[in-house]
């Protein structure tokens, strides 16, 4: 261990790491729960040793000690969030579910207007939560395969790959006739975008 092990990290090099998880992530490289016990790992660090242990089994070039006005690791290799606003909420799949189910459906309706209300207002792109209420409650069938396209533009942004697309719609109509295709739709979906929020820091 070389004496940068020792060096303490700042914030912005703990959001680069969480950063790069939420990209292995999104790669498929990592499980859900080793997703989520890295990246408190990494808000919990403290030198850049402790960094540097969280990415040895990941293709990705190591953590390696540089000047403090230069970046912790080289700017290409890292995704990036374009951030201009309020970062959106984490909410458990399985819980979206159930409310849905009580709700006999209407929470689909929140579910809509709150999420693309929060990809608007942290990109500054989208339709937003209005519209997208409207848009569910006059043309319901065209809602999934909207939210799932600007749900992959997220990724997409910061040159990720999308994890999915307007085509994930298809697993609401025609998958309905399948009975589960529209739980393999919302699990798809709000996957991609939890992991979105995690790997810009939301918790």
């Amino acid at each position: 261990m070389t004496a940068a092990h020792h060096i303490r990290v700042s914030d912005a090099d703990r959001q680069a790491a969480a950063q790069r998880i939420g990209a292995a992530w999104a790669e498929g490289r990592l499980d859900d729960a080793e997703y989520d016990r890295r990246l408190a790992q990494a808000f919990a660090a403290v030198t850049y040793g402790d960094l540097a242990q969280l990415f040895t089994d990941l293709p990705a070039p190591q953590p390696a000690y540089r000047p403090p006005a230069a970046p912790q690791w080289p700017v290409a290799q890292w995704p990036v969030v374009q951030r201009r606003g309020a970062l959106g909420e984490v909410r458990g799949t399985g819980l979206q579910m159930l409310l849905f189910v009580v709700t006999f459906g209407i929470w689909g309706y929140v579910y809509f207007f709150q999420t693309h209300e929060e990809m608007k207002r942290h990109t500054g792109e989208g339709i937003g939560g209005v519209p997208a209420l409207l848009l569910a409650l006059f043309f319901w069938l065209a809602s999934p395969f909207l939210l799932s396209h600007e749900v992959g533009r997220l990724h997409e942004r910061r040159g990720q790959r999308a994890p999915v697309s307007a085509l994930t719609g298809l697993w609401v109509f025609p998958g309905i006739f399948l009975l589960v295709g529209p739980v393999i739709w919302f699990v798809l979906t709000n996957r991609a975008l939890n992991g979105y929020w995690r790997s810009a820091g939301a918790r």
